[in-house]
């Protein structure tokens, strides 16, 4: 029996909205989450950084690797904001920014991007 790799990826990409510029140097970690009785299991699969383009030089999973499942990207917003000025870190809220989703179609690519500002962020399923 012949099977065929999927061709399903998940990449991200991270915007300063309040400085209109790509975020370089965001850790981001992916994690598939799985369940044991009333217990949530969180398991790292992937984590990079982005580069000077606010995306990552690899997809997080790509190459036949996507399951259907439930994600986690876990951007680390407090490092980037950790290099800005003083003013602009005691005005940011966010630590660590985490973004769950649901990977439906093993064949798809799921973009993630994320949007932050040191008052808010946001996302959306990018292409």
């Amino acid at each position: 029996m012949m099977t065929t790799a999927s061709t399903g990826r998940i990449t991200t990409h991270v915007l300063d909205t309040s400085r209109g510029i790509p975020a370089d140097g965001v850790p981001v970690a992916l994690y598939v989450l799985t369940w044991e009785v009333d217990r949530e299991i969180r398991t790292k699969i992937a984590e990079s950084m982005t580069n000077l383009d606010g995306r990552l030089d690899t997809p997080l999973i790509g190459n036949g690797e996507l399951s259907i499942g439930i994600y986690e990207i876990q951007f680390n917003v407090e490092s980037y904001y950790a290099q800005r000025p003083l003013g602009e870190i005691a005005q940011t809220l966010w630590g660590v920014v985490p973004i769950r989703f649901t990977v439906s179609d093993a064949t798809s690519h799921y973009h993630i991007p994320l949007l932050i500002a040191p008052g808010g962020y946001s996302t959306y399923r990018g292409s």
